[in-house]
């Protein structure tokens, strides 16, 4: 592999010459497309004077046949038709902004298209104008790297190299434009895992997909794992990008790789969807976290309250600060009858953010409740760029193997208990991560890429096993469903009232009595409510008294006593196993021995889903002991002594 990252800094060496005409934060609006450019005309370069000769003999054909036939000769989705390059540009130094134009008006309209999403021209101007002075210099810098020799996969860390830079001098998050390659390489071993064999078949095609695709890290990392499963496979990709730069970037490296650049659409993946009515056999997505959608929400709204299912966001809309469960319905909608495959990278905040009705659990329970959802994979903290909080691989199927069917997969890859064994001498190394040299950002691990007993072999066979281990659980869809319930207890102010016999009386009272002598009375009546209730002379069923023969009375609920449970559809027995409950033996059981006054607001249960990751995982450690703890006391006190005693002597 050419080191990409020795590539990169001499590419940003470049910003050198920006220092002083340029800010900071405007560096990339230099460098980005001239790497791009720089890139293209090395690869364009062994064939370019072929054509040349082939031009004139095409001059009176149609643009569609003439594109058709340069295209081939240069042995590319595209090509060049300036006389210029890079070479040339430089010879001439007085008209390098004309000439490099020129050579830029040159490309096939695919290719050209990408250098205009920077507005390059304007940048041009800048460089040109004689108070900077700079642009021969900066192409003559390019000019110098040899980019012939990088794949573009070397290329994509490259230039994901350069965005951080930038977003470090901008204070801007680099995490929004791609995701660390090791993390990547693991969703795509677990996406693919179930179907290694059928992509081993010759003449197979298949699609794959990113709404959220940045400098296409993802399509490159399915692309080349597909190939190396079969070479002769066809893995075609597709995807949309928001951020002008990253898709520029994006489509570029689908023009030098053979893949069709149309299939890479630009604009908000919410308001716009540019592959309408397109489905796809896998899809990949790193969102961005904690995305706002406010901006979009009259449209989402729109298609939420007309469409429905039959859109793309019918289950529900989370809250307007999170978008991050916008994606993956959107993802949902574009998945194949026949079979899809989707992974995607969340915060912890889509496991079990809002309550039960709210639109967050409404999306979890139509997932859960379709059987979509395989398995979700807690990762290492502090392995992105732009923030060390925990993160989660969701893989979600409509055609779940049978054996999955009725089943979600929840698999701890932190390395937590890797630590504690490691800290008492039981493990050498983390299994599932390993400190890196340097920090980049917020990164300061990363997931091992070889070997099968470590990092991404090992979190991949956890994955692919489908077996209980200490690191994997396997739950029914079921174990993650509750009703929630409001639990009411009578105002006993107000049924005193009720239930006085000689109403005048208490009037009287009230109107005379002290706070301390009234308070004095309801609790009172509190406790002979109770007594009279437990000894059957008073009948309660719900929120109805029923206190003479003919005299039922409604119970107005006291607003300060009222409670909330959360009811599990399952619960746990003595023996570990699952079986399902009521709410009423759930009532029966945990709520009327403590409140046999209480009832349940039958007009106000919900059903929830959330996914309480920690909780499942969660194993009791008993606290030291006393005597434990004096001794580590009198030891540090015992070492400190001495080194006191060493200083003094």
């Amino acid at each position: 592999m050419v080191n990409f990252k020795e590539k990169a800094d001499k590419i940003w060496e470049v910003a050198n010459l920006l220092r002083g005409d340029y800010k900071r934060s405007d560096y990339g609006k230099v460098i980005l497309p001239m790497t791009i450019l720089r890139r293209l005309d090395c690869v364009l370069a062994p064939n370019k004077q072929k054509v040349l000769d082939t031009l004139p003999k095409v001059e009176k054909s149609s643009e569609t046949a003439k594109d058709k036939v340069l295209n081939a000769t240069a042995g590319m989705n595209f090509h060049n038709r300036s006389k210029f390059d890079f070479d040339k540009i430089i010879a001439d130094p007085n008209n390098v902004a004309s000439n490099l134009r020129n050579y830029i008006n040159g490309f096939s309209t695919s290719a050209r298209e990408i250098i205009e999403y920077f507005n390059f021209d304007d940048q041009i101007d800048r460089m040109d104008d004689p108070k900077a002075d700079i642009l021969y210099r900066v192409v003559k810098a390019f000019q110098e790297i040899d980019l012939s020799d990088m794949s573009s996969m070397e290329m994509g860390y490259a230039f994901e190299h350069l965005i951080r830079k930038f977003a470090e001098q901008s204070n801007e998050t680099a995490g929004e434009h791609f995701t660390p390659r090791e993390v990547i390489k693991l969703m795509v071993n677990m996406l693919f895992n179930e179907d290694s064999e059928i992509l081993t078949k010759e003449g197979i095609v298949k699609t794959l997909y990113d709404p959220a695709c940045g400098t296409g890290g993802m399509l490159s990392v399915g692309e080349q794992h597909v190939k190396e499963l079969n070479p002769n496979a066809e893995l075609k990709v597709f995807g949309q990008e928001i951020n002008p730069e990253s898709y520029a970037i994006c489509k570029s490296d689908m023009l030098i790789k053979g893949q069709n650049p149309s299939n890479i659409k630009f604009g908000n993946t919410f308001t716009v969807d540019g592959l309408e009515d397109e489905h796809f056999d896998y899809m990949l997505s790193n969102p961005p976290f904690g995305v706002d959608w406010k901006k979009a929400q009259k449209i989402i709204k729109a298609e939420h309250e007309n469409k429905g299912v039959k859109g793309r966001f019918g289950a529900g809309l989370p809250r307007i600060n999170d978008g991050s469960l916008l994606f993956l319905q959107h993802m949902i909608s574009k998945m194949k009858p026949s079979g899809t495959r989707i992974a995607i990278v969340f915060n912890g905040s889509p496991l079990f953010s809002g309550s039960a009705g709210s639109g967050e659990s409404e999306i979890r329970k139509w997932i859960i409740e379709n059987d979509w959802l395989e398995a979700i994979v807690a990762l290492p903290d502090q392995l992105f760029y732009n923030t060390g909080i925990s993160t989660y691989v969701w893989l979600v199927n409509n055609k779940k193997e049978e054996n999955r069917k009725g089943k979600v997969q929840l698999i701890t890859a932190t390395g937590a208990k890797d630590e504690e064994l490691i800290a008492d001498g039981k493990l050498e190394v983390n299994r599932f991560w390993k400190k890196m040299d340097r920090s980049l950002g917020s990164k300061r691990k990363e997931i091992p890429e070889n070997g099968n007993t470590k990092g991404i072999g090992f979190i991949s066979q956890l994955y692919g096993n489908f077996e209980e281990n200490e690191f994997s659980k396997i739950l029914p869809n079921d174990y993650f469903g509750y009703w929630r319930i409001t639990v009411e207890q009578p105002d006993y102010s107000d049924l005193m009232t009720k239930v006085a016999h000689d109403k005048q009386t208490l009037v009287d009272f009230l109107n005379s009595a002290s706070i301390e002598e009234i308070q004095k009375q309801v609790n009172e009546f509190e406790a002979l409510f109770k007594m009279h209730i437990e000894e059957g002379k008073w009948k309660q069923e719900g929120n109805i008294l029923t206190i003479e023969k003919n005299r039922k009375i409604k119970i107005k609920p006291s607003s300060s006593k009222r409670d909330y449970e959360n009811i599990p559809f399952l619960r746990t027995e003595k023996d570990g196993n699952l079986v399902p409950q009521t709410i009423e033996e759930y009532f029966e059981r945990e709520v009327t021995p403590h409140l046999p006054e209480a009832w349940i607001d039958e007009k106000k249960i919900k059903i929830g889903y959330e996914i309480n990751f920690t909780k499942y995982f969660y194993e009791f450690k008993p606290l030291r002991s006393l005597t434990a703890i004096k001794a580590d006391i009198l030891a540090l006190e015992k070492t400190s002594l001495e080194n006191q005693q060493t200083v003094l002597d």
